[in-house]
């Protein structure tokens, strides 16, 4: 099974991952490649991060969160990504994050607020750093498509021309 089949494979068993709408979308919004060194920024339980690492064949995926109960989260529900190396997950917030400039071939953000809820402008200086030239930078939100109108459009539009 193709890891994004498993976007579309209804949950049989407690166990099994639940995959938010906002989630499944974003994922086919980023479309992460097999040899790709991908960012997320907020990875939350670690739910997008169980899709894109089994797409992963010599590609990398770092997670950043500032929440430490988030950052176990992931790691708990990746143990097997994190001991292949296809995954590592670090605490801490965006505008701290260190890493040597041209990693990231794309950053996502999936409802993540950091970006329009005051001035993101370390946080994209560190983005601008981080992201190989050609890279792209992903911030979404809502479940199927552009759903947040002016209030979130705006600051983020604004910050990014700055």
């Amino acid at each position: 099974m193709e890891p994004l089949a498993l976007l579309e494979t209804p949950v049989r068993h407690m166990s099994e991952l639940v995959v938010p709408d906002r989630v499944r979308w974003a994922l086919q919004v980023v479309d992460p490649g097999g040899a790709e060194q991908i960012l997320e920024i907020g990875g939350g339980p670690g739910v997008a991060a169980a899709l894109v690492c089994p797409r992963l064949s010599t590609g990398q995926l770092l997670v950043v969160d500032r929440s430490p109960v988030a950052v176990r989260r992931t790691i708990h529900r990746n143990a097997a990504h994190v001991t292949s190396g296809r995954l590592s997950v670090q605490e801490c917030p965006l505008a701290a994050l260190a890493v040597p400039p041209d990693t990231f071939d794309k950053a996502f953000a999936i409802n993540v607020n950091l970006f329009w809820v005051a001035d993101p402008s370390r946080e994209l200086e560190v983005l601008r750093r981080a992201l190989r030239p050609g890279g792209a930078l992903y911030v979404l939100y809502g479940a199927a498509g552009p759903t947040a109108g002016d209030r979130i459009t705006d600051p983020m539009a604004g910050a990014l021309r700055h």
